[in-house]
This record gives C-alpha cells, sequence and structure tokens, in this order.
C-alpha cells in the first residue's frame, strides 16, 4: 500500500491511486516479464537519481497479525512533479538469500494531481510488503511519465527479538508478500480436534478506538482487535464460536454469531461499517450511567445465556467512571465456566487502572491480560486456552467419575 502526504500541510492529497500488487509470471512456471529498461535499471543495482528522490528503508517489524512488515518511505519534491498532471509507476523485487531464483515483484500505478510549479516543500510516498524470518534483498525503483527514473537497493532482515523467540509467526521463513489491508478477509478452514475432545467458546469483542477522544479507529486498532479474534479462530481444539461485536460509543451490539464452526469475519467487517464515528445520541449524554446500563445488560444477558466452556472479553479499555452494580453480578457469581479479558492497551504506562470490564471478570474470578505487543497476544492465548483445557478436562474427570 502506498500513501501520499505533502510535507509540511496538514492535509492529505487527492491522490488516484490503486493497491500495491504482486506481479506474476505470463506462464506458471514463467517469470515476471519487464520493459527492458526497467529490467536494466533493477539487475545493475545502480543508484539514479534522473528524477530527484530519497529512499529511506523501513526495518520490518512484527504486527499483531504475527507477520513482519517492512517496506520504504519516499521523498520527493514538488517542483518535480509540477505540472498539469504525472504518471508515477514504482516496481521492486524482493529476494530471500535462501531462494535467490525466485525473487517476487511487485508494482503500482498512480497518477498525481496538478501540482504549481512554484510549490514548495516535499511529497512524502510510503510503500511496504510482509515477510516471514529470515535475510533480504530489495531492488527498488520508480520513474515518472518522462521516464525519469530514481531507484535504489538495499538489504533487510526480519528476525525475532530474544523475548519473542517463543512466538509463532503466521507466515514461514522467508516467505514474501504483499501487504495487505483487507482486515476482514475469510480466513481458510482450519483443521480442528476431533469434537469429544474440542471446545466452545464465546467472544465479547469492543470495536471502539483505542483512545477514548478519537473519533474512529486508527488502522492498527483494527487490525490488532481483528488479529485478537483470528488468533481465537485459528486454534484447532475449538470447534464452535459464538461472537458478539459491540461499540461502547454507540452503547450497542454491533453483529452476532451463535454457535458456528467458523467466524465470518467478512460480515463482520460489513456489520462494523455501519458504526458511525463521532455521533452520539443525545439520550446517553442526558443519561450519565447509560454506559454503565448498556455494559451491565450485555453481560447479564450473554453471560447468563451461555453454554460454551469459556467467555473472553476482548477491547480497549472502556473508559466511563463508573462500573457495572455489584447487584447486577450476583446471580454470575458461581458460573460454571472461565472468563477472561484480552485487554487491547498500547501505552499501559499511561493508564494502568482497571476498567468496568475488568472489574467484572476480577469480580467472576477471571483472568485478565493486557495487550501491547505482539507477544502478548500469543503468551496470553497460550495461557488462556491452557486454562480453558484444563477446567473441561477437570470437569469430564468428574463427570465420569458420577
Amino acid at each position: 500500500m502506498v500513501s501520499w502526504l505533502i510535507a509540511g500541510v496538514a492535509t492529505l492529497a487527492p491522490v488516484s491511486l490503486c493497491a500495491q500488487t504482486l506481479m506474476r509470471a505470463r506462464s506458471s512456471g514463467g517469470t515476471v516479464q519487464l520493459i527492458g529498461t526497467d529490467a536494466a535499471v533493477l539487475d545493475t543495482e545502480e543508484i539514479k537519481k534522473d528524477l530527484p528522490c530519497a529512499v529511506t528503508p523501513v526495518k520490518p517489524l512484527l504486527g499483531f497479525d504475527l507477520r513482519f512488515h517492512s517496506g520504504y518511505e519516499i521523498i520527493v519534491p514538488l517542483r518535480e512533479l509540477a505540472g498539469e498532471s504525472n504518471e508515477l509507476a514504482i516496481i521492486f523485487r524482493v529476494t530471500s538469500s535462501k531462494t535467490k531464483d525466485a525473487p517476487i515483484y511487485f508494482t503500482q500505478h498512480y497518477s498525481v494531481p496538478q501540482i504549481d510549479d512554484d510549490a514548495k516543500g516535499d511529497a512524502l510516498l510510503q510503500g511496504g510488503f510482509d515477510l516471514g524470518e529470515g535475510d533480504f534483498h530489495v531492488n527498488w525503483m520508480m520513474r515518472d511519465r518522462m521516464e525519469r527514473v530514481c531507484s535504489s537497493n538495499w538489504d533487510v532482515t526480519a528476525e525475532l527479538s530474544a523475548k519473542d523467540q517463543g512466538v509463532k509467526l503466521a507466515v514461514t521463513p522467508a516467505s514474501i508478500d504483499a501487504s495487505d489491508r483487507e482486515f476482514f478477509k475469510q480466513d481458510p478452514p482450519v483443521v480442528r480436534v476431533s469434537e469429544e475432545n474440542a471446545l466452545k467458546v464465546k467472544v465479547l469483542i469492543n470495536f471502539a478506538p483505542q483512545q477514548s477522544f478519537a473519533a474512529t479507529m486508527m488502522p492498527i486498532d483494527t487490525s490488532a482487535l481483528v488479529s485478537i479474534l483470528r488468533n481465537i479462530s485459528r486454534e484447532p481444539m475449538i470447534f464452535k464460536f459464538s461472537v458478539v461485536a459491540f461499540n461502547m460509543n454507540e452503547q450497542r451490539v454491533v453483529y452476532r454469531q451463535d454457535d458456528t464452526d467458523q467466524i465470518d469475519f467478512p460480515e463482520l467487517g460489513k456489520a462494523l461499517s455501519s458504526i458511525k464515528p463521532g455521533i452520539v445520541d443525545y439520550k446517553q449524554l442526558a443519561d450519565k450511567h447509560s454506559g454503565s446500563g448498556f455494559l451491565s445488560r450485555l453481560i447479564s444477558e450473554e453471560l447468563g445465556n451461555n453454554s460454551s466452556d469459556a467467555v473472553i472479553f476482548a477491547g480497549p479499555k472502556v473508559s466511563q467512571d463508573d462500573g457495572v452494580p455489584s447487584e447486577d453480578l450476583k446471580e454470575l457469581a458461581s458460573v460454571g465456566y472461565p472468563v477472561f479479558y484480552m485487554n487491547y492497551n498500547l501505552t499501559p504506562q499511561q493508564n494502568p487502572w482497571r476498567d468496568p470490564i475488568g472489574n467484572v471478570v476480577r469480580k467472576l474470578r477471571g483472568f485478565e491480560y493486557t495487550i501491547s505487543r505482539p507477544r502478548d497476544l500469543w503468551t496470553s492465548w497460550a495461557d488462556i486456552i491452557g486454562r480453558i483445557s484444563k477446567v473441561k478436562l477437570v470437569a469430564g474427570s468428574a463427570t465420569s467419575a458420577h
């Protein structure tokens, strides 16, 4: 994905762009066909500045989706793009040190809007790609409509830190792929354990911004919350899922899926598009306890009518002063299943206090986990699935004994 920003001007330029795509061979097992001059630029690795630009590689970072995200930033003086219109094309290839004879090619074409001849400042462009663990080499070039070229090349290494060594990535070593901004595409089917040994879970997930004052969710927030849900959906030990997606800002359930074999991410994405950023019902503003009332009803209904082996809350901290009244939890005090809270919190040091959902989970003798980094998602889920399995095993043993 490539984005466009005029440095020094606090607005996005109205650029028409297409998604970054993989370049594929014309036939199975064939090679990618490039224009002769483009192939020569990439092959010779000559640094060209016919089209003045500065390219800065982006160090691979592990995302919540358990993939390494790498890429580049480009700065181009606006005066170099001046005129009624221009066409820019970016072509680059990424080669793994383990498969040097099979590089992966990417391309992006987009149109530049009209820019005045005396325009000041720079244009900032950004692009990216995903990697598995390993060492890689990047050959990169960009050309405009006048066939001016800017080119560069660099090496990148994607590796887990010492603290992340136990994390199992979602991609294989040495893999190369396009960055995927389609958060809600469907997962492929998962091979699960036999039904008699499998688990059922209910997930209550709050799709709301990380920052309580924000009107909309940032891409990193959406990615993190979807990644939490995907991590649960890919667990082989679970064969039935119930999902309740809600939004605390609007105080409503946005999506519901009961007792199904697979989480329907495309339908979830469609439902979440109905959220109206920054709009609050005046009745909610008039009733300062409306938030706690909604949360109380949601918890009472979903936990009181639960037939799953565990209930998992997920989402950012709920920002409200009053919590769920203790009397509303009396009937839930002796639930026979474990309760968990995967609290997505990028800056726990700034907000270390337990929120209303955390207080409910504590009263129900559940477990809360702070998800600030990708490894937190991995380690917390390992603990959660271990606890659920243990409770199920103990319950099964007790039943057999009788």
